[in-house]
């Protein structure tokens, strides 16, 4: 299925010559920049004048938030990973300091934890455009499916179905190209956790989904790729594909272990579950009606 979007519909400022989404076929390579920020604090690594990185934790329900841009472009396009209601005023005051254009609030899944920032940001910036996948039936202003490719100025992300947690996860990977950063980074969502992974017990999850989800589309990616998740509870800030191969105590394991782990984890039922879904569904705007959000 083949996605394009002019960019003159959905930027503030001057439109960009390149389809912002369409399915993948090239597979790139890049040198990044990747620099975290944890509340205000931030650190480097790798190396790319291009992209402008940033990792952004809320605490409250320890998810983290991503910040993408191509600092090269001369709108500075940007697009913000999993955002947060509760810091989504922190999120667009950093936006603003670094001189970008938000132009999608994109989600990996409908979150039962927390509610998404993207219908917020949508008031707040009017230009921007949510994003999630077309399997979570939620609401979004653009839908997403395997294959697909996600672009912010020359920079693209890659969409990887990953179900399992939920029905509806996706997983953003950095392209692979020679304009792309290196080593790439897949953005996980709730399917792949550092040196764990999403439960599977609501929401459509499935445990054995979720493992043929994770081996096939993020384990075969390449071992030095950069796993950044939604969420961290231990304080772990970034994995990689090969650590999480060889160290994750679950998805390391073959299947039927795995699926016997998950069916005993014995988790209590989350205290923002039904708070939060509800509203994820409409882009965290639950007055939202119209079919978009």
């Amino acid at each position: 299925m083949m996605l394009r979007f002019r960019c003159c519909r959905f930027f503030i400022v001057s439109p960009f010559d390149t389809p912002l989404i369409h399915s993948f076929k090239a597979k790139p390579h890049w040198a990044s920049s990747l620099i975290r920020a944890q509340m205000g604090s931030y650190s480097t690594t790798s190396s790319c004048p291009k992209l402008v990185f940033r990792q952004l934790f809320e605490k409250e329900s320890s998810t983290y938030t991503y910040l993408l841009a191509d600092a090269l472009h001369p709108q500075k396009p940007a697009l913000l990973i999993d955002p947060v209601d509760k810091t989504a005023d922190r999120d667009l005051a950093l936006i603003k300091e670094l001189g970008l254009t938000l132009i999608y609030a994109i989600n990996t899944h409908v979150h039962a934890d927390h509610v998404t920032g993207s219908g917020l940001i949508k008031t707040k910036l009017p230009g921007v455009k949510s994003i999630i996948s077309k399997a979570s039936n939620a609401k979004a202003d653009l839908f997403v499916e395997s294959g697909d490719k996600i672009h912010f100025g020359d920079i693209f992300l890659e969409v990887r179905a990953t179900p399992g947690h939920t029905l509806g996860c996706v997983t953003y990977v950095t392209g692979n190209g020679p304009n792309q950063p290196h080593p790439r980074v897949a953005f996980t969502g709730d399917a792949l956790l550092i040196r764990g992974c999403g439960r599977t017990d609501f929401q459509g999850g499935s445990s054995d989904k979720l493992y043929d989800s994770v081996h096939s589309q993020i384990f075969t990616l390449p071992k030095d790729t950069l796993v950044y998740p939604a969420h961290d509870y231990k304080g772990f800030t970034v994995s990689t594909v090969g650590e999480e191969m060889q160290y994750n105590p679950r998805l390391s394991k073959d299947k039927e272990t795995f699926k016997n782990i998950m069916q005993n984890l014995s988790l209590s039922y989350p205290k923002m579950m039904d708070v939060a879904v509800p509203a994820n569904m409409v882009c965290g705007l639950q007055e939202t009606k119209s079919e978009a959000c």
